[in-house]
């Protein structure tokens, strides 16, 4: 951002506001202790909120996901509004909302401001459109770090500098030991510092059982207006609203994290990647919406899970594992990002070239885990994380997807996608498309490890277990398709290699049959 004397004049023009500050908060910064209000004074600065058309059509945002976005604002407004403040607030609907920058560039022909304050964007280009703007009007900006955030982008630089490979468990316990958390004595509580082992099992085919019931949070008026004016202004993006019910305050983001510490952290561990078609929670927390619009505070979503192991009603196993993707992973992809960007989602090192099914933005598949996962997904704005990286991304890497045509769908239908999380979530662990630099091996598998932690094969027309024929799972295909067509690549590879050994299985005759479904596949599939 500019840091230089502005070229606008210190005293208001005719028909002018003038204030000393404009402080800019945007819409995944809705914070209450937020670091731009420090020092801040209602009497002489103005708070500045935009809702820009151009985010919700540029990537063909989810209406759920617009939804979110514009409530919370509009009840983050009222707050600011309660503190004393005035805030100019730029509706989806006003003429000059057509974009941040457009909107900012009015605001500040309007109001006239000494400087613009804000903390630094959590989205690389949205930064550089406020950059921009602000060079445009000759305004002198501040961008303050952004302190929702255990690890700042200078720490994540320090920890990275000097390391040949980047490792998320190395870092993990380097925030663990930093944080001293789930420490005792400068050793991991209970000995262990992970319990993945304990982590992976699936329901059986006797499924869950009775699950808990999420406490559902009513749309007020505030909200329900919001939810018109998407259907009407949005009406063409994917997505349903009639059962839009995500925290948009936080008094319900704070109920929503009691919800998850009283009734289902007990049992996350132990079912964190297990699937079950009609049950879209399970045991997961779905705050990662809330934390990521920083209605919540990392620190304190820990500090609850930690809460509910001392008093014993949590096991240290889903303790660990849920702090695990707060403290670790959540911090951990940020940096990646950060340190990554510019051109960090125009990776592709496996050259994925195929375009993105069209069943993503309908759920029109034969395929029952894909048609499960994408109608729920349009559904609600929602997928728990294996749904994302074991059915809708794995089939995309197994297919070749391009790795910015999946980044663009995730981006935009999910109601907790932010481009810092996101994006290394996809381009990096999902599609393996930055060459290992985020996780060392690609996540690949066949339809059987759909088949034993989902019972989604139990109403599909394909059969997992086969690879080629007129029943062969599209999973399995294309997994054993993968294997052959980076076989040069990975079969060495210190954290691949048993995987590729199995091609040793496969007979030329097979690998032929197999390779020639796969074209097939993919050539239907590019219609």
């Amino acid at each position: 951002m500019a840091h230089r004397k502005s070229s606008l004049p210190a005293r208001a023009a005719s028909g002018t506001v003038s204030c000393r500050k404009l402080l800019l908060v945007l819409g995944d910064q809705l914070d209450r202790r937020s670091a731009v209000l420090d020092g801040a004074s209602p009497e002489h600065d103005r708070v500045l909120m935009i809702e820009a058309r151009s985010e919700s059509r540029r990537i063909h945002s989810h209406k759920a996901r617009s939804a979110l976005f514009f409530a919370a604002m509009r009840h983050h407004a009222g707050w600011l509004r309660d503190q004393g403040f005035t805030v100019d607030y730029y509706e989806i609907d006003s003429p000059e909302s057509d974009s941040l920058g457009s909107a900012l560039m009015h605001a500040i022909g309007r109001l006239r401001p000494e400087m613009l304050t804000m903390i630094e964007a959590g989205e690389f280009g949205v930064q550089q459109e406020i950059d921009r703007a602000c060079d445009l009007a000759g305004l002198p900006g501040e961008a303050l770090p952004d302190g929702h955030f255990y690890c700042s982008r200078d720490a994540f630089a320090a920890w990275r500098k000097g390391r040949r490979t980047l490792v998320m468990e190395h870092f993990y316990r380097h925030m663990r030991k930093h944080h001293s958390i789930l420490m005792d004595d400068g050793k991991p509580t209970g000995g262990q510092w992970n319990y993945d082992r304990q982590n992976r099992k699936s329901f059986g085919r006797k499924g869950p059982g009775l699950l808990p019931v999420q406490a559902r949070l009513a749309p007020d008026a505030l909200t329900r207006k919001v939810l018109a004016s998407v259907e009407r202004l949005l009406p063409d993006n994917p997505g349903q609203l009639s059962g839009f019910a995500w925290p948009v305050t936080r008094e319900q983001a704070l109920d929503a994290l009691d919800d998850f510490v009283a009734h289902r952290l007990a049992a996350f561990g132990p079912f964190q990647d297990a699937m079950w078609d009609g049950e879209p929670l399970l045991y997961h927390s779905a705050l990662s919406a809330a934390l990521n619009l920083k209605l919540l505070s990392p620190r304190e979503v820990v500090e609850r899970a930690l809460e509910a192991h001392r008093a014993g009603a949590a096991p240290l196993s889903s303790v660990e594992g849920f702090v695990r993707q707060i403290l670790g992973w959540r911090e951990y992809v940020r940096g990646i990002y950060w340190s990554e960007m510019p051109g960090y989602t125009e990776r592709n090192a496996l050259d994925a070239q195929q375009p993105l099914p069209g069943f993503y933005w309908s759920g029109d598949t034969d395929m029952a885990c894909l048609r499960a996962v994408i109608d729920q997904t349009l559904a609600l704005g929602y997928a728990h994380h294996i749904q994302r990286l074991m059915v809708t991304g794995l089939f995309a890497l197994l297919l070749g997807v391009r790795p910015r045509a999946l980044h663009e769908w995730y981006l935009a239908v999910y109601v907790d996608a932010v481009e810092w999380v996101e994006a290394p979530n996809t381009i990096g662990m999902s599609q393996h498309a930055d060459g290992g630099l985020l996780g060392s091996k690609p996540y690949v598998a066949s339809g059987r490890y759909i088949e034993r932690m989902s019972n989604y094969c139990a109403g599909c027309r394909y059969a997992p277990h086969e690879a080629s024929g007129a029943r062969a799972c599209p999973f399995t295909t294309l997994y054993w398709d993968f294997l052959m067509r980076h076989e040069a690549r990975f079969s060495g590879h210190p954290r691949a290699a048993m995987q590729w050994r199995m091609l040793e299985r496969l007979g030329q005759a097979e690998r032929t049959r197999i390779g020639r479904q796969a074209a097939a596949l993919r050539q239907r599939l590019a219609r």
